[in-house]
């Protein structure tokens, strides 16, 4: 079976989803330059509802399947962004860290930026050391939009409080 796509609205423009059989394997924001086009797989329509509840606040966390191809220390910086909660930052500095080697916030770094699921691989929630927005795929209006959204739906009331 080859790869399936949807195009769903958010507001924060187009999302294209595409999955394989088993699971999602992209999600990216596409401002509004495609038409949207409906989930035609099981799979694809319950991703779809899943974002769609979070976009409204009522889901912090995803249960559909999703992966992505990468190597194994992207892999690890991946599986390291899933563990920081709903309405926190961590700085890029602290994932380093959190990968053993602080000296590695570069290349952390950059396997970050190579994310391919947005939202549910939260890439949006590493920071600069002093909060500062920076590197997001996505834009960085996004990124502020989200953390903005995550922050009013877990009760965090400012940019400061969102450290994890």
């Amino acid at each position: 079976m080859e790869n399936q796509i949807a195009i769903i609205p958010s507001p924060l423009g187009h999302i294209l989803l595409t999955a394989n059989h088993d699971q999602v394997t992209e999600i990216k924001f596409i401002g509004d330059a495609l038409p949207l086009q409906a989930a035609t797989t099981l799979l694809l329509q319950e991703a779809s509802t899943q974002l769609q509840e979070y976009f409204e606040g009522s889901r912090t966390e995803f249960s559909f399947p999703f992966g992505q191809q990468g190597t194994p220390f992207q892999q690890r910086v991946w599986a390291g962004l899933l563990d920081i909660p709903f309405g926190k930052t961590i700085s890029y500095k602290t994932m380093a860290i959190r990968l053993g080697d602080e000296k590695c916030i570069r290349a952390a770094g950059t396997a970050n930026g190579k994310n391919q699921l947005a939202i549910v691989v939260p890439c949006h929630r590493v920071v600069g050391t002093n909060g500062a927005l920076v590197g997001y795929a996505g834009e960085l209006w996004r990124k502020q939009w989200l953390l903005e959204h995550e922050a009013k739906h877990s009760g965090l009331a400012t940019q400061s409080a969102l450290f994890a």
